[in-house]
């Protein structure tokens, strides 16, 4: 999948997760329209791989273009 596929969104809730997200964390997702379907969110998480959570745990985030370049390179 390309790089600037990607998106960031931002952690608004763990419940049950505690492990895997951190609140108020930036995120990468990743889009996937099955996922989307079912109401769930393709996340890469504490663990480095992609995951699929509750998509209300997330918000999108809009970033400078230089930011979201930084953050995306760092993850």
């Amino acid at each position: 999948m390309a790089r600037s596929s990607r998106y960031l969104v931002v952690c608004l809730k763990n419940d049950g997760y505690g492990v895997s997200l951190e609140r108020r964390k930036i995120y990468v997702a990743i889009p996937d329209a099955s996922a989307s379907k079912h109401g769930l969110l393709r996340v890469l998480d504490e663990s480095g791989d992609d995951y699929f959570y509750p998509s209300e745990y997330f918000a999108s985030v809009e970033l400078p273009t230089s930011v979201r370049r930084a953050v995306l390179t760092a993850a």
